[in-house]
């Protein structure tokens, strides 16, 4: 780890905490609620102001035991956010549809579905209510280690400075990224070549019932994916996702609108109802969003969710690893300020990376057309879907499931058998 000396300016302005959250989304709010609770005096910077339009709108129901921690289910279900009870895959006439309820093993059976902007809003809004500490509008500048203890310059939104004396440093930054960048700690991942294109429309054809609020993954190609995910106030998120020189081809001119109405004239599914809509802001397009880093942890500092690395959003893992990371780094913490010794390499690199990789193997088994061949086989096999099901869900550390501990073989092993069933017929 580089380590910097620290020179501050003795006329500056210097709080003193004893934990920075650097980020108040879903991974920043959950582990200053966590510290918070443990009578850990902690402060939030936040670049933005909320609400503020962001990805990752899916949920997965293993936050749901990291919201219940910190005492944040309450003021979510005020909220009124659209259930998500499970997940539906599609490929032309092919229908597969995945039972939270009905999945191997302990564990929440249902989450949401949520427009960020307006979900993080409402969580930020309770961890302030709770006693934390967030500053909005404020960005990191520099952050300087002597030791663990650390000085974070920050700048407001006036451009004045300030700076924050703390023992330790939780990156909850999201794709802003701020140690990885100002630390030199990116590294290559192991899942490239992706792009998206999303947005949001409201969502005025749509249906009653299940089929209007089923999250669903439209599959246009083996490498090629179209999501809708329907929100409770109407609106329906839309995306594609896909390698990135596809994503390019379909508009030379960089046309993102353009684009996506291609891929959703090409849905069959969804072609009628959402050909004609308006968009609710110009799609985005997001190229090459894998990302990964050198270590998870160093001297006075860990880096949580998207900070840490993003994998693809084929299975809504991204905000489940950002709040699994955020409350085990704050928990750790609080044993360490206790005087405890705390193993990082162990407790957290490790266990985290362990999650992860069992996730990374889905999503390049997803790509490779192996998963896919086994959600869409017939007849289903109930006690193999039911595992899978469990990894959807996030309970990606339950090895008591052999989708989970033989998570490398598991997915290859099912695919041959039913190529070898398919060559017999």
């Amino acid at each position: 780890m580089q380590i910097y000396k620290c020179f501050f300016c003795d006329e500056m302005k210097i709080e003193e905490v004893d934990v920075l959250v650097i980020g108040a989304g879903p991974s920043g709010s959950v582990s200053s609620a966590y510290l918070n609770s443990q009578n850990v005096k902690v402060k939030v910077v936040e670049k933005a102001k909320f609400p503020r339009p962001v990805i990752g709108e899916s949920l997965i129901p293993r936050v749901m035991d990291h919201f219940e921690e910190v005492g944040l289910i309450p003021a979510i279900k005020a909220a009124g956010f659209e259930k998500k009870w499970g997940a539906r895959f599609i490929r032309n006439e092919e229908t597969c549809v995945f039972d939270f309820s009905d999945k191997f093993g302990e564990g929440w059976d249902w989450t949401w579905q949520v427009p960020r902007a307006d979900f993080d809003l409402v969580i930020a809004n309770e961890v302030q209510r709770q006693g934390v500490d967030i500053e909005f509008e404020s960005e990191v500048v520099d952050v300087q280690f002597e030791g663990s203890d650390s000085i974070t310059t920050i700048q407001d939104k006036e451009g004045q400075q300030k700076q924050i004396k703390a023992k330790f440093i939780i990156d909850s930054s999201g794709y802003g990224r701020v140690l990885p960048n100002l630390m030199n700690l990116d590294a290559p991942s192991t899942i490239t070549g992706n792009s998206s294109i999303f947005t949001h429309t409201l969502d005025i054809n749509r249906p009653e019932g299940e089929e209007g609020t089923m999250i669903t993954f439209d599959i246009i190609e083996t490498k090629v994916w179209f999501w809708v995910i329907p929100f409770s106030n109407g609106v329906s998120s839309l995306g594609v996702v896909g390698p990135t020189e596809y994503i390019e081809s379909l508009s030379k001119e960089g046309d993102s609108e353009a684009a996506i109405r291609k891929v959703i004239a090409s849905s069959k599914h969804y072609k009628e109802r959402f050909i004609d809509n308006k968009f609710l802001f110009k799609p985005v397009m997001l190229k090459n969003y894998s990302c990964s880093v050198r270590q998870l942890y160093g001297k006075g500092y860990a880096l949580t969710g998207n900070s840490s690395g993003f994998l693809d959003p084929v299975f809504s893992s991204g905000v489940a690893f950002a709040t699994e990371s955020g409350i085990l780094s704050a928990k750790l913490i609080t044993r360490q300020l206790n005087g405890e010794e705390v193993d990082w390499e162990k407790e957290y690199a490790e266990y985290i990376k362990k999650g992860v990789d069992v996730f990374s193997t889905y999503v390049s088994e997803w790509y490779t057309g192996n998963l896919q061949k086994i959600f869409f086989h017939q007849p289903a096999d109930a006690e193999v879907k039911r595992k899978i099901c469990a990894v959807l869900a996030g309970y990606v550390w339950n090895e008591d499931n052999p989708f989970v501990k033989k998570h490398h073989r598991a997915i290859k092993g099912m695919a041959y058998t039913i190529d070898l069933l398919a060559n017999k017929e």
